[in-house]
């Protein structure tokens, strides 16, 4: 095989924003100060979801991996591994870029991140990017680790290996398909067994673990279902671990492979279920797992509507709202006859993912209760009134008439995707007095791939 032409990352004409320019712009402003539309993190509830989260792992003895791609910052991070409850130093990372930045802003030198995952399946034009993020690590005597699915990727791991003379071997886990189409191989079909076969043949690579996500999971609307997800990925991963095993054992190779392989799971539903588990099997799968558990999520320190919607959390627990300015108002023009305003939060405010409830965005400060974006443009959002749920009809709430200049918060349907809409976020702390409408910091997101 020959390999790919390979790609590098420039992160260095990245060329972000000065955080100590904008602390010292914003900090101690007014939340009505602010040019809208602007994304908010309460870091007082960040910080709280955060500690809830290392609980959860600590409570069933796994280990926890965060990962990083919600916010993308260096603050952020570091309330991630760090918090009241626990601590961990270990993430994962959706783009290069963010593996690059983690480096460069020094949470790889002072040892608040030793482990790292790249989380999409390796790409074989950035394997001298990846080796490079590897080096990079070890330096500090951490770790760098990637995920595959194909043979072909292991292929070109082993290379890249030996035309370069590369005597590491890959850090690898293999990613689990369990039911939501992504990426992975299903461990029961012989495609998966093949890439076994490819990964123990070769000494490229190292197997770590297994690595499974159901990102179906954010369709669940109770404990039960999040849990049946849970089941799933747990199940596939062991599945998948002890297929391994059976080959090492048959094939007695010298094994290169990480003991106890890894058994890494989670998405931010399944994660929260695995903190209110409602059956046994859980607890069956726990004691008879062929390697060691680990539990990973994103979204849970600032969530979102869809996570609302699963009712694993309250509208309390969502970290970051959308400040916005309502630009008109139009009385009576909805189609029952109710009236309709117009915000600058459009479609790349607040993305175009919508969710079970319904819309783009609900309005959750006082002055807009019972307001919700219903339709989205490229830079503004049709502001419409919520269905009584009383009702059993679509009659609207009787929520009040708002005011040209008003400005509203609104909850977002995805937190991931509208943070990347956001050059900065204004931070504030509700557990200060007056925090919660005063810019105590400003945090700096990265950008790119």
């Amino acid at each position: 095989m020959t390999l790919c032409p390979q790609t590098s990352t420039p992160y260095l004409f990245a060329n972000l924003p000065s955080k100590a320019t904008l602390v010292y712009e914003f900090k101690g402003k007014t939340l009505n100060t602010l040019r809208t539309p602007a994304m908010l993190i309460d870091r007082a509830v960040f910080s709280k979801n955060c500690a809830l989260m290392h609980e959860t792992a600590k409570a069933w003895g796994a280990a926890f991996r965060a990962h990083i791609k919600s916010h993308k910052t260096v603050d952020g991070i570091r309330l991630q591994l760090v918090s009241s409850a626990n601590k961990t130093t270990a993430i994962v990372v959706s783009t290069v870029m963010e593996a690059w930045e983690v480096i460069r802003t020094g949470l790889v030198a002072d040892g608040t991140v030793k482990d790292m995952l790249y989380g999409l399946p390796v790409g074989v034009n950035k394997i001298a990017d990846l080796a490079a993020l590897s080096d990079s690590l070890a330096l500090h005597a951490g770790m760098f680790r990637i995920l595959v699915d194909s043979p072909a990727q292991v292929q070109a791991l082993e290379t890249y290996n030996l035309e370069r003379d590369r005597r590491t071997p890959w850090s690898v886990f293999v990613k689990v398909e369990c039911g939501g189409k992504r990426a992975g191989l299903s461990p029961d079909s012989s495609a998966f067994k093949a890439l076994l076969l490819a990964l123990l043949g070769t000494p490229a690579v190292s197997i770590y673990g297994f690595y499974c996500h159901a990102g179906q999971s954010y369709a669940s609307t109770s404990v039960e279902e999040a849990s049946k997800f849970l089941s799933d990925e747990l199940q596939a991963v062991n599945m998948a671990a002890k297929l391994a095993q059976g080959l090492l054992n048959a094939t007695h190779l010298e094994s290169n492979h990480h003991q106890p392989f890894v058994l890494s799971i989670g998405s931010t539903p399944t994660a929260h279920a695995f903190g209110n588990p409602t059956d046994s099997v859980l607890y069956q799968l726990k004691s008879e797992l062929y390697g060691k558990l680990e539990l990973h999520a994103g979204n849970y320190p600032m969530l979102d509507l869809q996570q609302v919607h699963t009712g694993m959390v309250g509208p309390d627990r969502v970290s970051h709202k959308i400040l916005t300015t309502v630009l008109s108002y139009y009385p009576k023009r909805g189609a029952d006859g109710s009236d309709e305003a117009i915000c600058d939060a459009g479609a790349l405010a607040l993305s175009k993912d919508t969710g079970p409830s319904g819309g783009f965005g609900d309005v959750v400060s006082d002055n807009g209760k019972g307001w919700y974006v219903g339709r989205v443009s490229q830079e503004h959002g049709i502001l419409v009134q919520r269905p009584s749920s009383d009702s059993g009809d679509a009659t609207p709430t009787q929520a009040r008439e708002l005011k040209e200049g008003e400005i509203l918060q609104i909850i977002p349907q995805h937190a991931c995707l509208t943070a990347a809409c956001y050059p900065w976020f204004y931070v504030i702390d509700s557990d200060v007095e007056g925090g919660s409408n005063v810019v105590i910091d400003v945090w700096v997101p990265w950008k790119g791939w």
